[in-house]
């Protein structure tokens, strides 16, 4: 028994670093949409449940563009500004009023989670429930130092970089960003201040909307296009906007990189269907350690 355990653990030292690269691609994937999660949490005080239906919102419209033969770089583009079109519509038709009214937090939740089954079953109707792939060449996987990197995985980190970097920029460099984060820290200081709130939140669902559209795109490239493929993501987002502290973008980032990397890891010891307890675990262990989450919750 004790020679068995050696062995595995020998291999799975030996599966480390390929585990680790499989991590921080799903960490990039997991970032962008915890991103955009924390922003809507932070600035608009909103749980959205809907966020997982939107990032595979964001995947389907990039499939659909793709498919006349358009480039999957433009057709993540467009897929990304279609999906901020719906959150924007979301945003008219349901939060806006919502918060007119003052509903209450669990209103706000109750709604999301019927948008987030409107989002997916309409997704279904259109598109079908099977398994869909982008009209992209498969390229071969680059060999490092003895580590398989597909290409499609770098290129995802490479663009979640770039697109935090952007968001970064934004944050710390702009009138908008500015105003932004006067919001999340006193919305009712941020009006009384002379900063138009709500072209504050329409840029806040155009950002969200954004990264959660590009996230989905991502993850339609290094795997299968399917309905449910941002509902079984929303439970390492929200572990994610937990663990990083509510309403910090920065935290999301690092905490979707530590979730992502920990999933990894963990599945020849647990399975790769134990994944999403691995995110529940580490949810629940920040709760009860530090409930305000490893970073402090601000913009």
């Amino acid at each position: 028994m004790d020679a068995q355990l050696a062995q595995f653990f020998a291999a799975w030292i030996a599966q480390l670093p390929q585990l680790t690269i499989n991590g921080i691609a799903v960490g990039s994937i997991i970032a962008l949409g915890a991103v955009g999660l924390t922003l809507t949490y932070g600035i608009l005080r909103l749980s959205n449940f809907a966020h997982g239906d939107f990032l595979t919102l964001g995947a389907y419209l990039t499939l659909f563009v793709n498919s006349f033969g358009v480039n999957i770089w433009l057709s993540m583009i467009v897929a990304a500004l279609g999906t901020v079109g719906v959150m924007l519509l979301s945003e008219k038709l349901l939060w806006s009023r919502m918060r007119s009214i003052r509903a209450t937090s669990t209103t706000f939740i109750i709604i999301s989670i019927g948008l987030a089954l409107f989002l997916r079953n309409g997704i279904i109707f259109i598109w079908g429930g099977g398994n869909q792939k982008y009209n992209v060449p498969v390229s071969p996987a680059l060999d490092i130092g003895g580590i398989k990197v597909p290409q499609v995985k770098l290129l995802v980190f490479v663009l979640a970089v770039l697109a935090i970097l952007a968001l970064h920029y934004l944050l710390q460099n702009t009138k908008i960003g500015k105003a932004m984060r006067a919001v999340a820290d006193d919305i009712d200081l941020a009006r009384v201040s002379g900063i138009n709130v709500d072209q504050i939140v329409i840029w806040t669902w155009a950002i969200a909307g954004s990264l959660t559209s590009f996230g989905g795109s991502m993850l339609g490239l290094s795997e299968a296009v399917r309905p449910n493929m941002g509902w079984f993501l929303i439970l390492p987002l929200f572990a994610s906007v937990i663990l990083g502290g509510i309403g910090n973008p920065y935290g999301a980032i690092a905490a979707a990189f530590i979730i992502g990397i920990v999933q990894e890891v963990s599945t020849p010891w647990l399975g790769s269907q134990y994944k999403q307890g691995v995110a529940l675990l580490i949810m629940i262990l920040v709760l009860l350690i530090r409930p305000k989450g490893l970073f402090r919750g601000t913009i």
